[in-house]
C-alpha cells in the first residue's frame, strides 16, 4: 500500500521501474528493474482460452516466455 501511495503522489526523487512476473523465468524482465514483484502458482492455473484471447496479446506473451511454457491452444 505504501508503494502505491508513492506513485499516486509522485514524491519519489527519481523514476522507479516496477514489474511483475508470474514465474522465475524472467519473462517480465524483473531482473532489469528497481523493484520486482514475483508471484508463483501453487497449483497449475486454469486458463479460460476464450477470455485470454480477448484481453492479452497472445503472440507477445508466447514470444516473451524464455522456456516456451506458454503455447497457443487454438
Amino acid at each position: 500500500a505504501a508503494l502505491f501511495e508513492e506513485f499516486q503522489t509522485m514524491t519519489l526523487p527519481a523514476k522507479v521501474r516496477v514489474s511483475m512476473a508470474c514465474c522465475l523465468n524472467m519473462c517480465g524482465a524483473v531482473h532489469l528493474l528497481d523493484i520486482a514483484l514475483l508471484g508463483y502458482h501453487r497449483k497449475p492455473p486454469i486458463i479460460d482460452h476464450d477470455l485470454i484471447s480477448q484481453v492479452c496479446e497472445i503472440p507477445l506473451a508466447i514470444t516473451s516466455c524464455p522456456v516456451g511454457a506458454i503455447s497457443p491452444d487454438k
